[in-house]
């Protein structure tokens, strides 16, 4: 059971405190058998459509433009995109040039080098010793795992040996407020919460407010604050997480220190323009990819590198499962490796 009492900051819009209570976690330890062993579990789908493919395009035989039309059909239905296609086979020209390659079979280990050298400048994880408390803004569309992603994180900060308190800034729906509590209840965190009056709306700038004061005064490593899902036409509420993010700054100068925007890895191109409206509202500073386990494509990584060749995003945790564990920091090498068969 959760016990209830009013924030003791003054503000027009006080939210209540969700102190959780010790309970034993519901989910299991972590699997020994290691992340990158998961992260090919959660990537059988693509690697069974596009590594498959890659696989009959590289059986041997010689290179040709024949053969170059096919790979980029194949790419291109994967999510890579238009951008970063072009700029693969190109690379792969150049080293198929430079090394004298003439059989098909020597170009598997090329795309693969060449894919890792795209999605390495998005390998950069996410540095959260600089500030204390560390404000993470958590924001997306409707329906990305913002709110599932933020208890996987606040586990993976508990790994760490960070402590973690979470602002339920969603103030439009109840389920994200309760599911919060849930994962705060589970792993023993405490969720600064507005009030659970259905008449009564609450302001998310203001909850969100008392839970970063909040984590000040009790010393608390990361705050993780949810917020709304809103689709990208939606102005108003656009401008409302602006709002959002101009009243964290009044709690803490330079907060919030990471702004991380959730995209659902089976939007595919359409993760792009997400990436680009919510970044240009907000100044986003890294990416979550959820629910790569749910997709046959997987090429959407590959996609958002293309579109951002000089100064790419962070692409600081992805999702490869419905385990607890199974967000992770993103690694290029291993996601490569297990999109290939």
């Amino acid at each position: 059971m959760f016990s209830f009492f009013k924030s003791k900051k003054d503000s027009a819009e006080p939210a209540e405190e969700v102190a959780a209570t010790t309970i034993e976690p519901k989910n299991a330890p972590e699997d020994s058998i290691g992340f990158a062993s998961k992260l090919k579990q959660g990537l059988a789908r693509t690697r069974q459509n596009f590594g498959k493919q890659l696989s009959g395009l590289f059986g041997g035989g010689k290179i040709d433009e024949a053969l170059y039309e096919e790979l980029e059909t194949i790419l291109l239905t994967a999510d890579v995109g238009v951008t970063a296609t072009q700029q693969l086979l190109e690379n792969l020209r150049k080293q198929v040039k430079r090394d004298a390659l003439t059989d098909s079979a020597q170009l598997k280990q090329a795309l693969k080098e060449a894919l890792v050298s795209m999605l390495e400048p998005l390998q950069k994880p996410l540095d959260n010793t600089l500030h204390q408390p560390f404000v993470i803004m958590i924001t997306g569309v409707n329906g990305v795992g913002k709110t599932t992603s933020i208890g996987k994180l606040a586990k993976y900060f508990q790994s760490q040996g960070q402590s973690v308190l979470l602002a339920a800034g969603d103030t439009f729906r109840a389920a994200a407020r309760e599911q919060l509590m849930v994962w705060g209840e589970r792993n023993n965190i405490t969720v600064i919460a507005p009030d659970n009056d259905p008449d009564k709306k609450s302001d998310p700038a203001a909850v969100i407010f008392d839970a970063v004061n909040s984590a000040k005064a009790r010393g608390i490593d990361i705050v993780l604050a949810d917020t709304a899902g809103r689709l990208t036409t939606q102005m108003h509420l656009m401008e409302e997480i602006k709002k959002v993010k101009r009243v964290i700054a009044k709690a803490m100068p330079d907060a919030p220190h990471e702004v991380l925007l959730v995209l659902d890895a089976n939007t595919g191109q359409n993760a792009i323009m997400q990436m680009k409206a919510f970044d240009e509202a907000l100044g986003v500073t890294g990416l979550i990819l959820t629910k790569l386990d749910g997709t046959a494509k997987g090429g959407v990584v590959a996609a958002i590198a293309g579109q951002y060749p000089q100064n790419p995003p962070a692409l600081r945790f992805i999702g490869v499962g419905e385990g607890l564990h199974d967000l992770r920091p993103f690694d290029a090498k291993d996601f490569v490796d297990a999109m290939f068969d």
